[in-house]
């Protein structure tokens, strides 16, 4: 079944110190079982490590596209989310 995503972020044009913080604020503020979409020109793997650092378990990632110019992520909120909204740092621009 394909995963509905309300909001999108494109953070190809988001200066990199904001994404972080623009995608954590966004995902606290789904709902239980809603997703988001991340749209990217590099796969964000490292933002699933940071996913799973401020939110173990409390998160679903798939794939919608997967390159080679652009990579697309349904996030869903889960109920264990327990994210305080923080910049991990991972990705060099931290809050």
């Amino acid at each position: 079944m394909p995963v509905e995503t309300s909001p999108r972020i494109d953070v190809r044009a988001i200066p990199p110190r904001e994404r972080h913080p623009l995608i954590f604020s966004t995902f606290n503020a789904l709902a239980d079982g809603q997703a988001m979409e991340l749209v990217n020109d590099h796969d964000p793997r490292p933002l699933y490590f940071a996913f799973q650092a401020q939110s173990p378990g409390g998160f679903g990632w798939d794939y919608l596209e997967q390159g080679p110019d652009t990579w697309r992520v349904a996030i869903t909120r889960r109920k264990a989310a327990a994210s305080d909204g923080r910049c991990c740092g991972a990705c060099g621009g931290g809050a």
